[in-house]
């Protein structure tokens, strides 16, 4: 486990829980230095003092907040992490809300919290438990690198984990950036549906969620080490052409989905959608009584006149009387 980066503790109404801070996530991004390409001599960045003109070194650099070009205040890091704020050792637990309420957009890097001694564990797995039953989310404040963030902590297997969060202002409005308003058939959405239905995963394991640049990037290090040319960018796999049809586009990816999946990739009869399903099965309702209705009208009908010409025919042949 990598070193604690803060501690302090998570004030939890008048419950306090040491903890220490430790990074969640590590990066494995191929790093690179600066080289100067007709002699490989490195390049690097010096610091130098522009009324000195001299380079100066880290001990002796500082920050500082310019008022105006002729008067700079200077600002320490002890002042920094001394500031009067209630949450400058403290992760002050403010609201706790839904966790699916929360705008990922909002969400940033994640650390994970260690109760820090024996004293912390009970209202440490407290609010570990707490939270797994509610399936609620603390937002909290706190303070880090010379501001005041507000933080997301959650439960994550037998561990909390505190994520920074961006505050509302920081942002930006999407106004603007939607397509005008276009007209979609019942059918692309239910399409759309199927294709969703396929490429659904219970899990983020495999080979199409490896970092594959990074193996790319290996290889091509590692040819130019022993003198040998790069890897060739392999060749795409041969496709149909174009597709311009919305609808002819869903049905070939599901079917692209279905085979890399090893299923059967022959023509599916997929259910219509329930709204014109019912509204099929009422009209044909409405068909069945209205024909029968006919039927019923034209027998009444035809006994109505049947009744009269037998009335008739016994009026002509009574007999006359004497």
């Amino acid at each position: 486990m990598p070193r604690s980066i803060w501690s302090g503790a998570i004030s939890f109404g008048l419950v306090t829980i040491p903890v220490a801070v430790v990074p969640a996530t590590e990066d494995h991004s191929v790093r690179f230095h600066q080289y100067h390409l007709e002699d490989m001599g490195r390049v690097r960045v010096r610091k130098y003092c522009e009324k000195e003109d001299r380079e100066v070194p880290s001990e002796e650099i500082g920050k500082g907040y310019e008022v105006s070009r002729d008067q700079v205040v200077p600002v320490l890091d002890e002042e920094l992490r001394e500031l009067p704020l209630p949450t400058a050792k403290t992760i002050e637990i403010v609201a706790f809300v839904p966790a699916e309420s929360i705008d990922p957009l909002r969400i940033g890097e994640g650390y994970y919290l260690q109760a820090s001694g024996a004293v912390a564990a009970k209202p440490y797995a407290l609010l570990r438990q707490a939270l797994e039953r509610t399936s609620k989310a603390a937002v909290a404040k706190f303070a880090w690198h010379g501001r005041e963030r507000l933080g997301l902590l959650r439960v994550r297997e037998e561990a909390l984990v505190l994520h920074a969060m961006r505050w509302p202002d920081e942002i930006r409005d999407p106004g603007g950036l939607a397509p005008p308003e276009v007209r979609l058939s019942d059918d692309e959405i239910t399409e759309a549906e199927h294709l969703i239905d396929r490429m659904t995963r219970d899990d983020l394991e495999g080979p199409d969620f490896a970092d594959h640049y990074t193996e790319a990037l290996a290889q091509v290090i590692e040819a130019k080490r022993e003198g040998q040319a790069p890897p060739q960018v392999p060749e795409p796999e041969a496709g149909p052409g174009k597709v311009l049809d919305l609808m002819a586009a869903l049905q070939e990816s599901v079917a692209r989905a279905k085979a890399s999946r090893g299923e059967d990739t022959e023509a599916e009869v997929h259910e219509l959608p329930r709204k014109k399903a019912a509204a099929r099965t009422t009209a044909r309702k409405a068909a069945d009584t209205s024909a029968a209705s006919g039927e019923k009208a034209a027998a009444k009908k035809a006994a109505k006149k049947s009744s009269r010409r037998s009335t008739a025919k016994k009026t002509t042949r009574r007999p006359r009387t004497a």
